[in-house]
């Protein structure tokens, strides 16, 4: 379920879908940022999982993030660098928002 919702978003295997959430952070996140695209975030690790269908195998999954997996090392390094907590908005939040079927984090 989670690639399929990562998918619906506009995270293909052919890349970001025209006119899609995908796009619309892709687009947001390229502002922020003074015209790129980061590798490691949120957009550019959901264009990886889409591309290739690994969300779930990740570790983020419709039910939340599994324990030992890629997603919750990846939570666990955010939260260091960040105090303690996760930002809404950032790469782990939106990852797991997304693939519950949600719209993402907004910064």
């Amino acid at each position: 379920m989670s690639d399929k919702n990562v998918h619906n978003a506009g995270f293909t295997p052919s890349g970001i879908s025209k006119g899609s959430l995908a796009s619309s952070m892709m687009s947001r996140e390229a502002r922020e940022s003074g015209g790129g695209v980061h590798s490691g975030g949120p957009t550019s690790t959901l264009q990886e999982m889409g591309a290739r269908g690994t969300t779930h195998s990740s570790g983020f999954t419709s039910s939340g993030i599994s324990s030992g997996s890629l997603a919750s090392s990846k939570m666990s390094q955010e939260a260091r660098s960040h105090g303690g907590g996760i930002p809404q908005g950032g790469t782990t939040s939106t990852v797991q928002s997304i693939s519950m079927g949600g719209k993402g984090g907004r910064r």
